[in-house]
């Protein structure tokens, strides 16, 4: 039952995304000579950025056709969702766009889910019981929170996207905490389960030809679509959003730290730059390897206390974490401008 139920999606969705990026690796129809320029890439213009192409076109085609999932509503949005994604992230990894249009999209998005029925109506009371937000009857404040759980998880996986394997990496923790969570008996959400597990395939597909030294590249289709699922798959399973926030813990606090300095310079949120905590590791001698499994390691510590605990557990874990996580994040980078003085 189990192998039916999870093993087979798994490996569907890792032979359908490694067949296809192997595709748009060795057609020529499939390959360019230069993609887009920006500064997170600027060294790997010439690897494909059609690896969440592939990643998408799989998780689709085995979430339409998997007999054990019913197309609910929720699913819909998710399925329009990520047509959407494809044509907004195909245009920005063939010509760079602005940081309006980005917000933009971004709203449509959450727009299109919020339409299809996606809230965020409860959380878990670490002290006991449920939180049930009052604000679930008005539209505005359930779309805002809404859209500030979805743009905050999608701009820190895209972030995220400057190293060899870091995005997938992080993302195949991230879906296979969310299905080991979904089968635990208090919880016990097979449909979420599976979800998680077809993530989980298309992640480990793409990360087979993206860990270091890269292959191809995830483009703003892979790593918005990988944030975009995983926000999505802790909204519908109802009290996720607090495990997803404690795994998420390293790259959520990396990306807030780096708003929190643009602000603080006059600089645009989304103006593209090396502040991030990987760029920084970089200009410190750490490889492109290191770094990585750096972050796999701290990823999946995170996510072993996330199973381990309940709901105070979890915030008094994520209070703990999220300190040390800044503390490190303030230490590499004043070792960064000691460096750059030197």
């Amino acid at each position: 039952m189990y192998t039916e139920l999870f093993l087979t999606p798994f490996l569907t969705a890792f032979a359908l995304t490694a067949g296809l990026i192997l595709l748009f690796l060795l057609t020529p129809l499939f390959q360019r000579a230069v993609w887009r320029s920006d500064k997170r890439h600027s060294h790997k213009r010439s690897l494909s950025r059609l690896g969440g192409v592939a990643m998408l076109a799989a998780f689709a085609f085995v979430l339409f056709f998997d007999t054990h999932l019913v197309l609910t509503e929720a699913l819909y949005g998710l399925l329009f969702g990520t047509g959407l994604i494809l044509v907004f992230g195909l245009w920005d990894d063939l010509q760079e766009l602005g940081w309006k249009i980005q917000v933009f999209f971004q709203v449509a998005l959450t727009t299109l889910i919020f339409i299809f029925g996606m809230r965020i109506t409860s959380i878990t009371n670490p002290f006991g019981g449920i939180w049930v937000f009052p604000y679930s009857d008005f539209v505005l404040p359930g779309f805002l929170v809404l859209f500030l759980w979805v743009f905050l998880v999608m701009n820190a996986m895209n972030w995220l996207d400057g190293v060899d394997g870091l995005c997938g990496g992080v993302s195949l923790i991230t879906f296979v905490t969310i299905f080991f969570l979904s089968l635990k008996p208090e919880v016990f959400q097979p449909p979420i389960a599976i979800l998680a597990v077809i993530g989980a395939g298309v992640a480990a597909g793409f990360l087979f030809f993206n860990i270091y030294p890269a292959r191809i590249l995830a483009g703003t289709v892979g790593s918005m679509f990988l944030g975009f699922l995983i926000a999505v798959l802790a909204v519908i399973a109802g009290t996720k959003i607090a495990t997803a926030l404690l795994v998420l813990a390293l790259p959520i606090a990396d990306a807030l730290f780096v708003i929190l300095e643009r602000l603080r310079e006059g600089h645009s949120v989304f103006r593209p730059d090396k502040r991030h905590l990987h760029y920084k590791l970089l200009e410190l001698g750490w490889s492109e390897r290191r770094i990585a499994w750096f972050f796999f390691g701290v990823t999946a510590l995170i996510a072993l206390i996330a199973l381990n605990t309940q709901a105070l557990g979890k915030l008094a874990a994520l209070l703990l974490i999220l300190s040390i996580v800044f503390s490190l994040l303030l230490f590499v980078d004043r070792k960064t401008r000691l460096s750059v003085k030197l």
